[in-house]
This record gives C-alpha cells, sequence and structure tokens, in this order.
C-alpha cells in the first residue's frame, strides 16, 4: 500500500509520517518511510536547492521542473520497487503538494499543464490512501515559526496559503476514496491514533 501525508505548513505531517511508519513497522508490516522532495540522494540535492531561501531568482517553471524531477528519481528508485515487494510505503507529501502549491497556490501555471507534469513524473502512480492533515494557516504558519524550520517555500503571503488550504480540500472533495480529512489542530496522540485506525482499516481490507 501506498499512503501519502498531505497539508499546509505546521500540520505536523513529518512527525505523524514518522511515527505512523514506526508503528506499521511494530505491527510486522514491511514499511518504508520517505519523504518529497526528496528521498533518494539526487533527490535530495534538489531539496537543497528548492529550500534555499537565498534562491529568489528561482522561476515559476524552474521550480516546478525540479519538484517533479526529485519525485521522477524517487517513484523509480524507491517507490515502485518496495510496492512490487508487497511493502508499505508512507511518503511525506507526494504529487498533491504540486497541485496544491503550484497549481491552486500560484495560480499562475494552468492547472491541465502541471498534471501533465505530475502525471509524466509519477508514470500515472498514485497513492492508495491520502491522509490530509488539515489546519486553520494562521496556527500553522506559528506553529512553523516556532520551530525555527523556515525555508524559501515558507516566506509567501497569507493569502497563498489559504488557496494552498482550500486546494488541498477540493482535491479531497474530488477524490473521497482517495483521501481522508484529519483534524491537524487536535492534539499529537489523537491525530495519531486517528491515523493508525484509518491506516490499519485500509490495510485490513486490501
Amino acid at each position: 500500500m501506498f499512503i501519502t501525508l498531505e497539508g499546509s505548513e505546521g500540520c505536523g505531517k513529518t512527525t505523524q509520517s514518522q511515527a505512523l511508519a514506526n508503528f506499521l513497522k511494530g505491527q510486522g508490516y514491511e514499511v518504508i518511510l520517505t519523504r518529497e522532495p526528496g528521498g533518494t540522494a539526487i533527490g535530495e540535492q534538489i531539496r537543497a536547492i528548492l529550500a534555499n531561501r537565498q534562491n529568489t531568482a528561482i522561476q515559476l517553471r524552474t521550480e516546478l521542473l525540479l519538484f517533479q524531477a526529485s519525485r521522477a528519481q524517487l517513484v523509480e528508485e524507491v517507490i515502485r520497487p518496495h510496492l512490487g515487494r508487497n511493502g508499505v510505503v508512507v511518503c511525506d507529501r507526494y504529487a498533491d503538494s504540486t497541485l496544491a502549491y503550484q497549481g491552486y497556490g500560484y495560480r499562475l501555471i494552468p492547472m491541465e499543464q502541471v498534471r501533465a507534469l505530475v502525471e509524466f513524473a509519477t508514470g500515472g502512480l498514485q497513492p492508495h490512501l491520502t491522509l490530509l492533515l488539515d489546519l486553520d494557516v494562521e496556527i500553522g504558519l506559528r506553529r512553523r515559526a516556532r520551530g525555527g524550520q523556515v525555508n524559501r517555500l515558507d516566506t509567501y503571503e497569507l493569502d497563498f496559503y489559504q488557496r494552498v488550504r482550500q486546494g488541498y480540500l477540493e482535491m479531497a472533495r474530488q477524490q473521497p476514496e482517495r483521501w481522508v480529512i484529519v483534524n491537524a489542530a487536535a492534539s499529537f496522540d489523537e491525530v495519531q491514533t486517528t491515523l493508525r485506525r484509518i491506516v490499519l482499516d485500509r490495510l485490513a481490507g486490501a
């Protein structure tokens, strides 16, 4: 099973995905935890370029293509091979992040073009389950700032992040069979308990 965690800044995807992967390993599943952008040696180099706050001259199309390059490497090097061994992949962000940020957020590149690039990079590989950690944007940004992990992608105007959140919610409405919305404003333990329940139910029915 291919499981992705999505959401806007400060929603807790990284820590929740780590805890979820560790839990599933404890349940006897063969689990790989990975992330986007990154997850491979090549992808991590691309991630460093994207996150560098000095790269203010990066063009939107350049950014979009760099995300797809990292994703293509991750799919072919990590995700497809592990799924082929009947393993479980837990991924902190995936293709829906591109649709949310570069598509709904920027609104400068036609969505059909964004979708076409995503389709090419992934070879059509979609998650079996996407967990949307939904959180009020202002709360998320305050959490992120307290964590001291601000990068180039955390420096946009509030309206941008509002559009990203609404984009996520719209995608969840469009594909309710794949997406599950989880209230990320709850405590860490409450969110993790919810994620475990959802995933175990899906795995039991797989």
